[in-house]
């Protein structure tokens, strides 16, 4: 199976932008798994809520990342990403990217 991976706004090129050239290819990595095959296991994909997934990236001791929607055979890469520090998502990361997906509804 093959996905089409979109990004919506800048959410994501700007997150990426702000990575080293090593950690944008891991993230590139992880995408194209998600793009490729139909199930990944939890190290890489988690159910937030409302529609709302996170896919999870780890290299040299960071951790990443990046929230997603599937919208139909589509894969929505939009929404925030965020080098996490934590041992819980953020709830303000999960509140932004719940806007950013109402936004995205919204121009459709």
């Amino acid at each position: 199976m093959r996905r089409k991976v979109i990004a919506f706004g800048d959410y994501y090129h700007t997150f990426l932008h702000s990575l080293t050239d090593k950690e944008q290819l891991k993230v590139k990595y992880v995408l194209s798994l998600l793009e490729t095959y139909d199930r990944l296991p939890v190290k890489f994909i988690k159910y937030i809520k409302d529609g709302l997934y996170e896919l999870r990236i780890a290299y040299s001791g960071n951790i990443f990342r990046l929230f997603f929607i599937f919208d139909g055979d589509k894969i929505v890469v939009l929404f925030n990403g965020f080098q996490k520090k934590t041992r819980k998502t953020p709830k303000r990361e999960i509140e932004k990217a719940l806007k950013i997906k109402a936004a995205y509804y919204g121009r459709e």
